[in-house]
């Protein structure tokens, strides 16, 4: 009678630590569930519908700094107010001694220059700053603009390693890093706030299509500096 109840009661102990179990992953399971929940809902009410991601708005916007650096002349600029301040402009990033991306993108860009016409200089910029300023000099960024056919209107920016980085920060949200950038340009309208970030091996007739996109779109709150990255 004895070894009878003993069975019983460690069959009774064995099935309530089983129970204890099994609620505990119910629980476990209950509350993963939740939290997947919740992650699912957070992500949904954080990505930006496909009107939301097209239109500029005010609190999105990159801030250009007004930094001084040089020209391919040499010349002493302010980044800002020289080069951007009212104007469309295109700016990409090179270092010269690069064998790969950027003389494919300076052909690309040579193109663009092409199409711009008069336009280039007068209502439109291009600007391309180097990622080695202390080895890119100004005679150096000269001699490579040469070799695509710049014309007045593309500027070559070098400078102090501090301001330099300032400009890619504000772009690329990094330093300047020789070898580590990818080849994307940057088209802006200052006076609409409307910035497209872009790839920069397209076809000119491409540029020029995200060009006038950016021309055209609607302007967002004066006085901005800058305005919302588009894709």
């Amino acid at each position: 009678m004895g070894s009878i109840l003993r069975q019983a009661l460690v069959t009774v102990s064995a099935t309530g630590r089983k129970n204890v179990r099994l609620k505990n992953k119910i629980r476990h399971f209950s509350t993963s569930h939740f939290s997947v929940r919740i992650v699912i809902m957070i992500l949904l009410c954080c990505a930006p519908t496909t009107r939301s991601a097209q239109r500029p708005k005010a609190d999105l916007k990159p801030s250009i700094p007004d930094v001084e650096v040089l020209d391919q002349e040499g010349k002493r600029i302010h980044f800002y107010s020289d080069l951007i301040k009212g104007k469309v402009v295109v700016i990409s990033f090179l270092f010269t001694t690069c064998k790969l991306y950027c003389p494919m993108q300076g052909d690309s860009l040579s193109k663009v220059q092409s199409l711009l016409g008069e336009r280039l200089g007068r209502d439109i910029n291009l600007i391309t700053v180097s990622v080695d300023p202390e080895n890119d000099t100004p005679d150096r960024l000269k001699a490579w603009g040469a070799m695509f056919g710049a014309k007045p209107g593309w500027t070559f920016v070098t400078g102090a390693k501090p301001e330099i980085d300032k400009i890619s920060i504000a772009l690329t949200g990094a330093i300047a890093l020789k070898g580590e950038h990818s080849p994307v340009v940057y088209i802006g309208n200052d006076k609409t706030g409307i910035w497209i970030r872009a790839y920069g091996l397209h076809d000119p007739e491409k540029f020029n299509k995200l060009i006038e996109e950016a021309i055209d779109n609607s302007p967002t709150e004066p006085g901005q500096k800058g305005g919302r990255f588009q894709q």
